[in-house]
């Protein structure tokens, strides 16, 4: 074999190696649990913000089922101030996953705003049973902190986040970057009103998550509000 076909042939294998590492990289973006990607956000006044999600997965888990989320994030940059803002949301003791599903990101007058739904019935009680049921979070600058839906401004009405399983929904598309189109599709496809919009009055009970049982966290447990759960609580909780 000539000098010339030997490099030829070692560089067609280090194609091939680069091909199956970008393969294998993209593979473990998206085809194995899409824990990284990016969202194009269309916030109320028509601009456009790219935001980087993560989520991390672990836990006990149903045969067939993925893991809870134990951390999300959510970063972007300020298109005013260009501070890089970050968003997280970790597993507590109490809930053994984290606590919320992000739904939407909006800035008015420069202050940012998320949205977020409780995940799950746990953290719909933990949060005291909000109607409708939303999280609302303020950033002006420093920290973010829980402020009533009320302060959330009018403008402020349509979700534009991947609220449901992002992470699997991610996945399906095959994609690392999700325009504001496709995440306007996907909420248009969600069956309850109260994801499909930010509504400002209380949904009927029984609806969606609003039908959780009410349900109170004692100590190493949550139990029906009531003296028998509070006494039985108190003695397995040592």
């Amino acid at each position: 074999m000539s000098y010339g076909h030997l490099l030829l042939r070692r560089f067609a294998t280090l194609l091939a190696l680069v091909a199956l590492f970008s393969l294998n990289a993209c593979a473990g973006l998206l085809g194995f649990g899409g824990d990284s990607w990016q969202e194009e956000v269309l916030l109320h006044d028509g601009n456009k913000l790219v935001v980087d999600r993560s989520v991390e997965r672990g836990g006990r888990h149903e045969v067939g089922q993925k893991p809870a989320y134990t951390k999300q994030a959510l970063a972007f940059t300020h298109p005013t101030t260009g501070e890089r803002v970050i968003w997280e949301d970790k597993a507590t003791p109490d809930l053994g996953s984290s606590n919320f599903l992000p739904m939407a990101l909006d800035i008015y007058q420069g202050t940012i705003y998320l949205v977020a739904n409780p995940m799950g019935c746990l953290a719909y009680n933990k949060w005291d049973r909000p109607n409708p049921p939303y999280v609302v979070f303020r950033y002006g600058g420093k920290t973010w902190e829980h402020v009533p839906l009320q302060e959330l401004p009018l403008e402020t009405k349509t979700p534009n986040l991947i609220s449901s399983s992002p992470d699997t929904e991610v996945e399906r598309l095959g994609k690392y970057f999700v325009d504001a189109e496709t995440i306007r599709r996907i909420t248009s496809e969600l069956r309850q009103p109260e994801n499909k919009s930010i509504l400002r009055e209380a949904v009927a009970a029984g609806l969606g998550i609003s039908s959780c049982e009410e349900l109170i966290h004692y100590k190493c447990g949550w139990g029906a509000p009531g003296e028998f759960n509070r006494k039985y609580f108190e003695n397995i909780c040592k």
